[in-house]
């Protein structure tokens, strides 16, 4: 009798343990889940809204499972973080913001990223935009000429453990040229017109998006598309409102 009391209560202590283990499970939950995932709804109620600009009612799963899984909280200053997951841009320090994420969703599709794509990124900004195509590419370079917010960028990356991206501060115009060709280059700002070196450093078959305008006019996001013979050709795909670049052009 003393052997099956022995087992016995070894038994229950083990069905206590796995009882107060599942229970910390049960409460280990990430309060910001549901806001994310009413995000997600709200951005592919816009996609299906622009389906005739984007040529397209919804965007690739994977972008969008990136999206969802992202912690855009992590990238906005902390009086922001209530208002995270509202689908528009925020305030981020020095006259920059984080991007709405309709947009960033929208422009990260347009590069239709593979495992092994190498990515440019101008404006690096918080570094939300950069972490998403962590997620998606192989490798990652992006410039931010703020230095305050690089910094705190290259700080918060590596925290989050995005080892395939690299930062760099500096004037991103003239783009990254030890680390080019790249398969695709993004620009989240509104440039005056598309720099010249960045066409010079997307690689044959490459594509580059672009917001093209001024704070006063009506800018356009672009698609630039440049050919295996190098031609280029560029298309409007719908009007935006982005920060002006900063820097000496």
């Amino acid at each position: 009798m003393k052997v099956l009391n022995s087992r016995t209560g070894i038994l229950a202590s083990l069905l206590v343990a796995f009882a107060g283990a599942a229970s910390a499970v049960s409460y280990a939950v990430d309060p910001t889940e549901s806001a994310r995932m009413e995000l997600i709804k709200i951005i592919e109620q816009d996609v299906r809204q622009t389906s005739r600009e984007l040529n397209k009612s919804e965007l690739d799963p994977r972008v969008m499972q990136v999206m969802a899984r992202v912690p855009r909280h992590e990238f906005v200053p902390a009086e922001e973080k209530p208002n995270a997951y509202e689908n528009r841009p925020l305030p981020i320090g020095y006259g920059q913001t984080i991007s709405q994420p309709y947009i960033v969703a929208i422009m990260t599709d347009m590069l239709n990223l593979k495992p092994d794509s190498k990515v440019l990124e101008l404006g690096t900004g918080s570094g939300y935009q950069a972490a998403i195509l962590g997620e998606l590419a192989g490798e990652v370079y992006t410039i931010e000429i703020v230095e305050p917010l690089g910094l705190s960028a290259k700080e918060r990356l590596q925290r989050l453990g995005y080892d395939n991206v690299t930062t760099k501060v500096g004037d991103g115009y003239y783009g990254w040229e030890e680390h080019a060709p790249f398969d695709a280059i993004i620009v989240t700002a509104a440039a005056s017109h598309i720099p010249p070196p960045l066409i010079k450093q997307l690689k044959p078959g490459g594509r580059m998006v672009v917001p093209v305008g001024s704070r006063f006019m009506t800018q356009q996001l672009l698609r630039v598309d440049k050919g295996l013979d190098n031609k280029v050709v560029s298309k409007q795909i719908m009007p935006v409102l982005f920060v002006p670049v900063t820097g000496k052009h």
